[in-house]
């Protein structure tokens, strides 16, 4: 069963390139360097939205299991590094999970 594990985080339009780069360089870097088992994808979305710049992160797991690899057993708190916390302006707390019911590619 393939899990998509979904988190938003917003910052201001000044600090969005900051925190692209940090996301991009450090935090996703980071994540790699764990070589958590059963981590297939990492996906980083964002998003003018005027007076706030949001970004969307989709992570792939195989599994709960893997999920919970990475952050533990309460599996939906979310992965925010201090740098990170730092450029935000907010972000979840919780991150949502969702099984991967099929996916078509055209």
């Amino acid at each position: 069963m393939t899990v998509k594990r979904i988190w938003h985080g917003w910052t201001t339009p000044e600090k969005a390139d900051e925190y692209q780069n940090l996301l991009q360089r450090e935090v996703s870097v980071g994540i790699e360097k764990m070589e958590i088992a059963g981590l297939t994808r990492f996906e980083m979305m964002r998003r003018d939205l005027g007076d706030v710049v949001e970004f969307v992160t989709i992570m792939e797991f195989t599994d709960i299991e893997a999920v919970k690899r990475f952050v533990g057993e309460d599996y939906e708190q979310c992965y925010v590094p201090p740098a990170a916390r730092a450029v935000l302006k907010r972000f979840e707390e919780r991150s949502a999970h969702y099984e991967l019911l099929e996916a078509r590619t055209y």
